[in-house]
């Protein structure tokens, strides 16, 4: 039986994506960042997309992520980054995941799980170019990097990267960008001249692949762009860039009913309606990962959907399982007919950043919130389809 409400992911879009920030990022690798179960989309089938849109690696947060691309037969090279002290590391050695080290403490870390499985680690050493978050301040660098060159000659591990992350790439001529740049810069030619074997230097994400080429060394790290969204909205949507949005998210109506004026609706009646009308409950709430913040309330619209080629909005507070939607006096809509919520906005529905902007959120945030109780029914060519594991109506 199928779910009253879906994600229905575009395979062929992300693949496109990818195709598009691989010439935007010219002779340097596309490293696409599948983390947070690929922004929603679905981790292992949003990979294998990826792969067939030119990524040559995958990038992840956590360690069940780069182990569960790796359980899904996935060979491709994976980066995985956070991880807490203590963490047994053993087993993304075994399965030949690379591991981001920030400090003294976390490459003792590696060296513990080298020693235990008795495999070559292979280490990109993340610096603190100015974003303040995890990486190696530079004062500290050098110590770091004699430690894991010593390692290294020793055959424990092979110091494989250098990377970083910026603070301010969604604004390309902040003064952020070229300072971080030049600590970058210092930093791998400080790892060079200690002896580091390094394959790819990293600093852009989404946001400088689109916009700044001078960023792209010897790869990119896109996340956001791969899923077709934005991530410069002030500067262009997806369309300014060639992006398509992969995601499309939708709910049968439940119920219809007529309602006389003045009928309040949802908790707190912070919706009265104006006149006799129809209204449609769509179940989808805020345990799925619809905003509260959707909400329509004290007369503001909440944030838009379509139905029947109509844009309309939220109705009242965004309850847990459902919202309502006011469908107008006499509307032909009935339990069944799909509601949009966002999409691509080729045929007028709502888009995510319109979304985001209803919400007083990013993006980001609207896709990768949504729950485990919104199925991801997948679409796309037979062959990526085949790849992934998926047919219509299945999750990756």
């Amino acid at each position: 039986m199928r779910a009253p409400s879906r994600a229905v992911i575009d395979l062929d879009a992300i693949r496109s994506n990818v195709g598009v920030l691989a010439a935007h990022a010219g002779a340097a690798q596309v490293m696409a960042v599948v983390k947070a179960d690929a922004y929603g989309h679905g981790l292992v089938a949003s990979a294998h997309a990826a792969l067939a849109g030119g990524a040559t690696w995958l990038g992840v947060a956590q360690a069940t992520e780069a182990l569960e691309l790796r359980a899904a037969g996935i060979t491709a090279p994976v980066l995985t980054w956070l991880y807490k002290p203590g963490e047994p590391l053993d087993a993304l050695l075994v399965a030949d995941v690379d591991v981001s080290v920030s400090s003294g403490a976390a490459l003792l870390q590696v060296l513990d799980a080298v020693r235990a499985t008795g495999r070559t680690a292979r280490v990109h050493v993340k610096v603190d170019t100015g974003l303040g978050r995890s990486g190696v301040q530079p004062v500290e660098l050098p110590a770091l990097l004699d430690a894991a060159v010593a390692a290294q000659a020793e055959g424990a591990l092979e110091v494989v990267g250098i990377w970083s992350h910026l603070a301010w790439a969604d604004a390309p001529d902040h003064p952020t960008v070229l300072a971080q740049t030049g600590v970058f810069t210092d930093a791998v030619a400080l790892a060079e001249q200690a002896g580091a074997h390094l394959e790819v230097r990293h600093l852009a994400n989404a946001a400088a692949t689109l916009t700044n080429p001078a960023m792209a060394f010897d790869l990119v790290r896109p996340g956001l762009a791969v899923y077709g969204l934005s991530p410069v909205p002030q500067l262009g949507g997806p369309e300014r860039f060639g992006l398509v949005p992969a995601m499309r998210l939708e709910a049968d109506l439940v119920l219809t009913k007529v309602v006389p004026a003045g009928h309040g609706v949802s908790y707190g009646h912070e919706y009265v309606t104006p006149a006799e009308t129809v209204l449609g409950v769509v179940p989808l709430g805020y345990a799925d990962g619809v905003p509260r913040h959707a909400s329509g309330l004290g007369g503001r619209p909440g944030a838009p959907v379509q139905v029947g080629g109509r844009r309309l909005a939220v109705a009242g507070r965004v309850c847990m399982d459902q919202f309502v939607v006011d469908l107008g006096p006499g509307a032909a809509e009935a339990a069944g007919d799909v509601v949009v919520l966002f999409g691509t906005g080729a045929d007028g529905e709502p888009t995510a950043e319109d979304w985001a902007a209803a919400c007083g959120t990013i993006s980001y945030e609207i896709v990768t919130r949504l729950g485990v109780r919104v199925p991801r029914e997948y679409r796309g060519a037979p062959e990526l389809l085949a790849a992934a594991g998926v047919g219509g109506g299945e999750r990756g």
